[in-house]
């Protein structure tokens, strides 16, 4: 970590003890570890998985499947 003093950190690491007592919903913790870290320029943005894409795909309006259902 860059700064372990940024609000956003101290904040993280709060509710991950927190989760990990039992008084935070993990989900909270992780959305607050990963505002810390992208914050901090420590994520980068990553391409959907070509499963992701596949499903956008058939999920698009308008869009046709590829082959007939048997």
């Amino acid at each position: 970590w860059k700064d372990k003093d940024a609000p956003a950190y101290v904040a993280a690491a709060r509710l991950v003890d927190d989760a990990l007592e039992g008084i935070c919903r993990p989900a909270v913790a992780f959305a607050a570890f990963k505002k810390a870290a992208t914050e901090q320029g420590l994520l980068r943005p990553a391409a959907p998985s070509a499963a992701l894409a596949m499903l956008d795909q058939l999920w698009s309006p308008g869009s046709k499947p590829d082959r007939e259902p048997d």
